[in-house]
């Protein structure tokens, strides 16, 4: 029985057109990613200057600042900041791990659920990037290998909003003005940061606001290594003081946000079902060569 789709000037345009049968002539284009990435830079980065006449490295950009990584054209451009500000509009959940191979190496990745509370499956054809499900009550008698594979999975906090930075910098100390409002992607993976940036959301939550009607002010606190070095970890305070309007806008950048993490989910379930069904592939030609072994023995 086809169901009945009221025909409208305002009703849903992809629901009208699917039942009038225009969807197959449209052309279908593969999305790339415009989202900025940002990131807490820990090593700062090196620069050159000509001091009487002889050419030093200096420090052009101090460790420890909010760095953003802007998509423009075929390069990129990269701002940092010591105190951004952000506007979440969207916060998703995810496991990841990092595998070394060669050089380079690669990074396995879950899809992005609204929690972790269940298996989420990865662009490698397994679950959680190797992670057994539910609650490990004896960790210690775990065998070694288990527990160093449990410690390179990574569990996320993915935020995504608006960030404002003034008084950014470039990659080479120079000023840059008017980045503003920009977009933004940032993979809170870091234990003691995941912890960090759920405050400010649970403390909206508690006071029913959303996500969009209050800015979060950011910076950062310089933790100390054994080894003298340093690493850094994020501050967040917000801004109850304005309750930013919810505008025409606004809904945009959401409904890009949530179409940005469909076509990232949709990527990652066609690696885990090309993943799953080659494996699912060798393990058949294992069994079968083992019954061939055995008939033939």
């Amino acid at each position: 029985m086809t169901q009945l789709v009221t025909l409208s000037d305002n009703g849903n345009f992809q629901q009208l057109a699917a039942a009038m049968g225009m969807s197959a002539d449209v052309k279908k284009e593969a999305k790339k990613s415009n989202l900025a990435r940002l990131k807490i830079d820990h090593s700062g980065v090196m620069g050159e200057e000509e001091v009487k006449g002889k050419v030093k490295k200096v420090q052009v950009v101090d460790a420890g600042q909010f760095a953003l990584a802007v998509s423009a054209g075929d390069k990129e451009e990269k701002y940092f900041c010591e105190a951004p500000v952000i506007r979440l509009f969207n916060q998703r959940f995810m496991y990841k791990r990092y595998i070394k191979q060669g050089e380079k190496g690669r990074f396995v990745k879950t899809v992005m659920a609204t929690d972790i509370n269940g298996d989420l499956r990865d662009n490698d054809g397994g679950f959680n990037c190797g992670k057994p499900s539910g609650w490990i009550e004896d960790y210690k008698s775990l065998p070694d290998e288990t527990k160093n594979l449990l410690k390179s999975i990574k569990r996320v906090r993915v935020l995504f909003g608006t960030i404002s930075m003034p008084s950014a910098i470039d990659a080479q100390g120079n000023a840059v003005a008017g980045v503003e409002n920009i977009p933004f992607i940032w993979e809170v993976d870091n234990k003691d940061a995941y912890k960090d940036m759920g405050a400010p959301i649970a403390q909206m939550a508690k006071q029913n606001r959303l996500l969009p009607q209050h800015n979060i002010n950011l910076g950062t606190t310089e933790n100390k290594l054994p080894n003298g070095a340093s690493y850094w970890t994020p501050t967040a305070a917000l801004d109850l003081s304005a309750t930013l309007p919810l505008t025409d806008a606004d809904q945009k950048v959401f409904a890009d946000f949530n179409e940005w993490i469909d076509g990232y989910n949709d990527y990652i379930i066609k690696a885990y079902n090309e993943a799953s069904n080659e494996k699912s592939a060798a393990e058949f030609d294992e069994v079968v060569e083992e019954f061939v072994d055995v008939e033939t023995a």
